[in-house]
């Protein structure tokens, strides 16, 4: 076999994001604004003696290093997207991230509850002038880095770039590499966030929310005694949290565990591939990274076809970036049904 002929046949496994490296510096940039406000707030509270800004001041920092996490992820995922050790490429490693991040998120809604509750039941002076102050610039920083993230959140385009390659034995990879692109709108949110800018984004949004229900119990307890308020608010932003946590957990982890990522896309690759007498068998789909999508499906058919006549019948589809169609003949396979 000819080196350029077996180069054909190769291909790379590099399943990242297509904003990537907009997200890292990004991310990382956040991870700065955290880190400074982190500590302005713990050397405020200690020169004014407040112990409520120490302790968001240490709250913040586990919002830093969940966002560190974060930026870690995609630098790790980037640099090693071409490691032969993953044979899936580096593409899911922000959703590792992410689910480390949620759990980070639970830890801290159990916290604020926590300490919330505690306060309910045995209050602390509180000096409203200094805290208010400082939750103002706490809730500007994380406006800021909220801003630079949402963007990046909330963007959902992707490119698929097609390029087929033929094995023997009724084997067929498709895999993306040069610039046909193909749009298929209705599935293409199902699999295509970028679940890591997700996580960070929405740990930026916790900071947000604690120093907004902050802020209104501040003002409640200077100006109306309503000191009470301020461990209520607490109790409110705790449940919040912990609702985006477990939304998150269960996102992250149902890609971490290779779930089928959309139904609707796979009901839609069953009725593609089924026509005439060819049956799927076996179908495998999951999410490989942010915007791509692996596929193995089994065809058995009274008459196969070529796997590139599979293929075509998949084109459109967008996200699928490793397809892998296997054909087999089956003389005697029964006829199914119409439904």
């Amino acid at each position: 076999m000819h080196r350029h002929t077996l180069h054909h046949w190769q291909h790379d496994h590099v399943f990242l994001g297509e904003h990537h490296d907009r997200h890292e510096r990004r991310t990382w940039l956040v991870v700065g604004l955290t880190a400074a406000m982190m500590v302005a707030e713990i050397v405020a509270g200690t020169i004014f003696g407040s112990m409520a800004l120490v302790a968001d001041g240490w709250h913040m920092s586990t919002h830093a290093a969940a966002l560190a996490i974060a930026a870690l992820a995609y630098r790790f995922a980037r640099k090693h997207a071409h490691d032969p050790r993953f044979s899936f490429g580096t593409g899911k490693v922000g959703e590792l991230a992410a689910f480390s991040s949620a759990i980070i998120l639970a830890l801290i809604a159990l916290l604020i509850g926590y300490e919330s509750l505690m306060r309910l039941m045995a209050p602390v002076p509180i000096r409203f002038g200094e805290a208010t102050v400082v939750a103002v610039i706490g809730l500007a920083v994380n406006l800021a880095s909220a801003w630079l993230l949402a963007g990046d959140h909330h963007h959902h385009g992707h490119h698929h770039h097609d390029h087929g390659h033929h094995h023997g034995h009724g084997h067929e990879h498709r895999h993306n590499h040069e610039g046909h692109h193909h749009h298929d709108h209705a599935h293409r949110d199902h699999h295509g966030g970028d679940t890591n800018i997700r996580a960070a984004y929405l740990h930026v949004l916790a900071d947000a929310l604690t120093s907004v229900l902050a802020i209104v119990a501040l003002l409640a307890g200077r100006f109306y005694g309503w000191s009470w308020l301020d461990p209520v608010m607490g109790v409110v932003g705790a449940l919040v949290i912990a609702r985006w946590s477990w939304g998150l957990i269960r996102v992250a982890g149902a890609t971490l565990l290779d779930t089928v990522p959309d139904q609707t896309l796979a009901r839609s690759v069953r009725e593609r591939i089924e026509v005439g007498e060819d049956r799927v068998t076996d179908l495998h789909l999951w999410r490989l990274g942010p915007g791509h999508a692996g596929l193995i499906v089994s065809v058995v058919s009274d008459a196969p076809q070529p796997p590139d006549v599979y293929k075509q019948r998949l084109s459109g589809i967008e996200g699928l970036s490793h397809v892998t169609v296997e054909v087999h003949a089956c003389p005697n396979h029964p006829h199914r049904e119409a439904a």
